[in-house]
C-alpha cells in the first residue's frame, strides 16, 4: 500500500477544516432559536432579540466566509484569517462562558487541534 503524497494529506486536512466551518455556519442558523440562542442567554446575552440574532447570524456568516475561503482560495492569508477568527471566537467564548472549556464534547477544546492544523497548513503553503 502506498502512502499518499503530502499534498493529498494537506488537502484532506484542509477539507476537514472546510467541513468544520461550513457545518458550523449551517448549525448556527438551523439552531438559531435553539442552542445558538441558549448559549448566548447562558452567557447573559438574551436581549434585545435583534442583537442576539445579529450575533448568531454574524458568526454564521463569518464561519461561512472562512469555510468558503478555505475551500476555494486556500493559502497563507486564508489560514491566518481562519486562525484569527478561531482565536477571537475562542477568547470571546472564554470570557462569556469559561465553563465551555470543561464541556465533555469540547466546544472550545476542539480549537486546539484546529489551531495545529492551521499552523501546519500555513507553514506548508507557498508564500
Amino acid at each position: 500500500m502506498t502512502r499518499p503524497a503530502a499534498n493529498d494529506d494537506d488537502r484532506l486536512l484542509r477539507l476537514s477544516l472546510v467541513a468544520v466551518w461550513l457545518l458550523t455556519a449551517f448549525a448556527s442558523i438551523v439552531e438559531l432559536d435553539g442552542q445558538s440562542r441558549r448559549v448566548l442567554a447562558e452567557s447573559g446575552i438574551a436581549s434585545p432579540p435583534w442583537l442576539v440574532q445579529s450575533l448568531i447570524v454574524g458568526g454564521a456568516i463569518a464561519d461561512l466566509a472562512i469555510g468558503l475561503a478555505l475551500w476555494l482560495r486556500p493559502g497563507r492569508t486564508v489560514y491566518l484569517a481562519a486562525f484569527s477568527l478561531m482565536l477571537a471566537m475562542t477568547l470571546v467564548a472564554t470570557v462569556l462562558q469559561p465553563s465551555l472549556w470543561l464541556h465533555p464534547l469540547g466546544p472550545l477544546l476542539k480549537n486546539l487541534p484546529i489551531a495545529a492544523l492551521l499552523w501546519h497548513l500555513y507553514r506548508r503553503a507557498t508564500p
